[in-house]
């Protein structure tokens, strides 16, 4: 049980981060791929969703905003941007194909977060099987142990009483 706490659930952990890792590295280099990012200006503040009056999550509120691409013209769509955001200041918006506003792909940062929080899970988990593996054959050994015990005893038990007469 030691080597396998030891050994097992840090080595589970390592290799469940590693696979994570490299997972959602793959996720977000293909968002990537998928996306393109411009830099848009705020012309239009959604009134329903305005700090103060908005959602209140702190995730962001909506709002019109407008860029310039060579060769296509001059595009406007409604895109989330972050609330410390005022009209006529200049944002970071990711499209998708169809030019509609999505989030963001994760960064690097998120990347190894999840890759960390994965392979904790994963030697916590492992920790938690090897011990409940572990009360589960002592206790077991010990029915066995007592079975064996009662046996014995119920053998022993007459030749005693015969001796004390």
């Amino acid at each position: 049980m030691a080597v396998l706490l030891v050994l097992g659930a840090p080595l589970a952990g390592v290799l469940t981060g590693w696979w994570a890792h490299d997972y959602a590295h793959t996720v977000a280099a293909t968002q990537r791929a998928r996306l393109h990012e411009v830099r848009a200006e705020v012309v239009g503040m959604d009134a329903a969703t305005q700090p103060g009056v908005g959602t209140g999550d702190g995730s962001g509120y909506r709002a019109t905003v407008r860029w310039t691409e060579p060769g296509s013209g001059r595009h406007t769509t409604t895109a989330l941007v972050p609330p410390t955001v005022r009209q006529g200041s200049t944002v970071e918006v990711w499209l998708d194909a169809r030019g509609r506003s999505v989030p963001a792909p994760p960064g690097a940062t998120a990347v190894w977060q999840h890759a960390v929080t994965m392979g904790s899970c994963a030697a916590g988990g492992t920790a938690a099987v090897v011990l409940l593996g572990s009360a589960v054959v002592r206790r077991t050994a010990t029915r066995h142990r007592m079975a064996e015990w009662e046996r014995d005893w119920a053998r022993t038990e007459p030749e005693w009483r015969q001796r004390r007469l």
